[in-house]
């Protein structure tokens, strides 16, 4: 049970042990971009406190009798448990080890500040960053105030924020856990936050906002930072907007932070020079790179280098306007470049950053803190110098924000994306401007503000579906009915099944990937034939009956496709209990994986109860929909092997129970036809495709960057070509999961043209997506009435 690690030893696939914000800053350290070092105290640190002092029972008292309606019954039970957290001694042992880890991290690396950051189990995914609402300390001294900061980051998973935001985005307060990163503090003399997409728009250029000092002034949105635009294609910078900076965050001599007002001939002064930008640019195009998808990147300097101190997908990006050409501006008096405001009176109150798309109309509330959120009714508009995260229950409710302060990364920005509010912040004078209690309509997507309701209701109702299409909230109660019908299905990727709720609201056939070892990780926790061994047998497969369960329920009767597991050994071994059964490998990518683990003698126990769970779901829990899909076949005689097992526990294709498989191997592709008498279709797994019929390591940096890894290759293309006519041959389906799709128009037409029966897709790019594919299907279907009539 690792208590602490390393952060240049932690990846993605530590996520359980290390949380969202380490696991992905140590994906950004094996890319050899610069990141200040660090240690994580894991989860099972965090785990070990709650379950072996008093704060386990407080805890499991204070959440039961949670009812999150009632608000200061909330405070109370946050109140109660973030104490025990905060006065509650470390028991010898843990303590010892923390000590011991940071006095060797300190003297090794020549420490004399750390940042103390949260680093939770829910934080940092799709469509949920959970931004600045747990606890982060900076320029912490000594080994007594580092573990006083570690224990105030365990409370801050249990602030009134946060157990309110963790409730609305679905998440379990019992399976949430708390990882703390300690990091080597830099002396920021600039630090900002940097998107790889426009968040707002989805255009293909990146957003730079840089201030003076320490970033938690942007952030907070105490400060306007400057605002720069790079082009996505040419690295030019298209755009500088220079901001007014009174004061900065900086370093105090003793430890902690101060304020510190800037002279007058800095205030205005550019705060990131032109190379810097263009540096930090690159090594953002690396980390978007490596996750093939838009990053949120957080950034500091000192005097000599650039430091990468966070990175996370970006929550949402929105779709782009139809016709529109990327990085054409919309006019500031227009909701979504269309029609101007239905008022006669077009000129805005106030101007800023459209943060958050869609338009909303009510009664301005003027907050001026966070004690005077009960005074914001549901449905009207907050205004306020800048929000807190102590302030998120009030933004739940509100139709619109506007701030003064802050830019399209603040917090404001970001948390209204998430909770689909139209938002505009940065606007220096809202709160001067705008009497409390006055009629005004809010532009999120303009960035403007009208007095009166501005805009005519079938505005509203078009600005509100552009948002909701957008991917704010993943579709959670919006209304799809204007969403295209396409011949091609569209399915979605269910990872935590605690999101299976609000991703059954999208417009989608069914789950097409539900990676089982989500529930092993996020659920199981321990090594499954360390279970086994421990005689947990029947545990086992009730923990992943439930996670099957909340999935197949809420999608129920669509089809949900569940991928048995498919760990590496080297991912298999970091989990507790694995390294007594998971040899070392070389090459774990084409290692003892997939159906190969299933048929050898020593894992064939864990399968058998995979399978299992999945058919006590279908019984017992009545859920037809669960569907299974194998991954990386090698053989058709290992296929053989594995329908005996299936058989053995009552799972037999039929008319109501299809078996899958996915399409890595080559030999898939080249043996299409005979692979088909064995399943009922495929689904192509195009990384793995990729890099299998290119011979490149998908985790080689060195040739990701020499452009080698594309699943737009020809050859991959042709792979793909094979598979769709051998199966159909035979009467298969073929089916892709992945951003593929959705990241690249130009292989989403090809997918189409060659007759793909699905795709699955993150929930984050359904709905532009479909609109894309509809798109397509309409032009072939147009070009065919052409050529049939020349």
């Amino acid at each position: 049970m690792p208590l602490v690690v390393n952060l240049a030893d932690v990846s993605d696939s530590d996520l359980p042990l290390v949380g969202g914000k380490a696991s992905k800053l140590g994906e950004v350290v094996r890319q050899g971009l610069p990141v200040p070092p660090g240690i994580v105290v894991t989860t099972d640190a965090y785990r070990a406190f709650v379950e072996q002092t008093t704060v386990g029972t407080i805890l499991e008292e204070s959440l039961t009798a949670l009812d999150l309606s009632q608000g200061e019954a909330v405070d109370a039970a946050s109140r109660r448990i973030r104490e025990a957290f905060e006065s509650t001694a470390f028991p010898p042992a843990l303590k010892e080890a923390i000590v011991a880890a940071y006095e060797k991290f300190s003297a090794d690396e020549g420490i004399r500040f750390v940042a103390v950051r949260s680093s939770a189990t829910a934080e940092d995914l799709e469509g949920a960053s959970f931004a600045g609402l747990q606890e982060t300390y900076l320029n912490i001294r000594g080994t007594e105030a580092v573990l006083d900061a570690i224990r105030r980051c365990w409370g801050s998973l249990f602030t009134p924020r946060v157990l309110i935001y963790r409730a609305k985005k679905g998440f379990d307060h019992r399976a949430v856990r708390l990882a703390v990163l300690v990091q080597k503090m830099v002396d920021s003399v600039v630090s900002g936050i940097l998107f790889t997409r426009d968040p707002n728009t989805g255009e293909n250029h990146m957003i730079i906002e840089a201030g003076f000092g320490l970033g938690e002034a942007i952030v907070g949105g105490e400060v306007t930072p400057d605002h720069y635009v790079v082009d996505g294609v040419s690295h030019r910078i298209v755009v500088k907007q220079l901001s007014d900076q009174a004061f900065q965050i900086v370093r105090a001599e003793e430890g902690g932070n101060k304020r510190v007002d800037l002279p007058e001939v800095d205030r205005k002064r550019q705060k990131l020079p032109d190379e810097k930008i263009h540096r930090l640019a690159s090594l953002a195009r690396v980390i978007e790179s490596h996750y093939r998808r838009p990053m949120d990147v957080e950034w500091c300097a000192d005097d000599r280098s650039l430091y990468i101190v966070q990175a996370r997908p970006v929550t949402t990006i929105p779709a782009l306007d139809a016709g529109k050409p990327p990085g054409s501006p919309t006019p500031s008096n227009a909701p979504f470049g269309g029609a101007p405001p239905s008022s006669a009176d077009t000129e805005p109150i106030v101007r800023g950053f459209g943060a958050s798309p869609g338009i909303a109309g009510g009664t301005a509330r003027l907050l001026r803190t966070s004690q005077e959120m009960e005074r914001l009714k549901p449905g009207e508009i907050l205004i306020t110098t800048m929000t807190t995260p102590d302030m998120v229950p009030a933004m739940a409710q509100a139709a619109g924000i506007v701030t003064d302060e802050g830019g399209i990364t603040c917090h404001a920005a970001i948390v209204s994306r998430e909770l689909g509010v139209p938002c505009v912040v940065g606007t220096r004078t809202a709160t001067k401007m705008i009497p409390d209690g006055e009629t005004v309509s809010v532009d999120g997507k303009a960035g403007a503000v009208y007095r009166g309701l501005a805009f005519s209701k079938a505005a509203a109702t078009a600005a509100g579906a552009a948002a909701s299409s957008s991917g704010g909230g993943h579709g959670g109660g919006s209304d799809h009915s204007h969403v295209p019908v396409t011949a091609t299905k569209v399915y979605v990727n269910v990872g935590v099944p605690e999101k299976a709720v609000e991703y059954a609201r999208l417009p989608v056939q069914g789950v097409g990937l539900m990676r089982i070892e989500f529930i092993f990780t996020a659920h199981v926790r321990d090594h499954p034939l360390a279970l086994l061994k421990q005689g947990k047998r029947d545990q086992l497969i009730e923990r992943l009956v439930e996670g099957i369960t909340k999935v197949c329920q809420a999608f129920h009767p669509r089809p949900v496709i569940i991928r048995t597991s498919d760990f590496k050994t080297n991912e298999y071994r970091g989990m507790p209990g694995g390294e007594e059964f998971e040899p070392h490998e070389e090459n774990p990518m084409i290692g003892w994986r997939g159906c190969s683990r299933y048929i050898s003698e020593i894992y064939k126990p864990a399968f058998l109860c995979e399978l299992e769970a999945i058919q006590k779901v279908r019984v017992e829990k009545g859920l037809k929909n669960a569907m299974v899909m194998l991954p990386f076949v090698r053989n058709t005689w290992e296929l053989e092997e594995i329908a005996g097992m299936m058989r053995e526990k009552g799972l037999k294709r039929s008319r109501d129970f299809q078996l899958y498989l996915m399409a890595e191997v080559p030999s898939t592709v080249l043996l299409a036809r005979e692979f088909s008498q064995h399943c009922d279709g495929f689904s192509i797994g195009s990384n793995d495709l990729t890099q299998l019929v290119l011979g490149a390591d998908r985790d080689s940096e060195t040739l990701g960057r020499m452009g080698y890894f594309d699943e737009r290759d020809p050859a991959v293309k042709r792979a793909i070509e094979l598979l769709i006519e051998g199966a159909h041959a035979e009467g298969r389906t073929v089916g892709i999961c992945g951003q593929g799709p959705s990241v690249y128009p130009e292989f989403a037409e090809f997918l189409v043209r060659q007759g793909i029966d699905s795709i699955s897709l993150n929930a984050d790019t359904v709905v532009s997506t479909i609109r894309t594919i509809a798109s397509l299907e309409q032009r072939l279907k147009l070009d065919g009435v052409r050529r049939g009539a020349a």
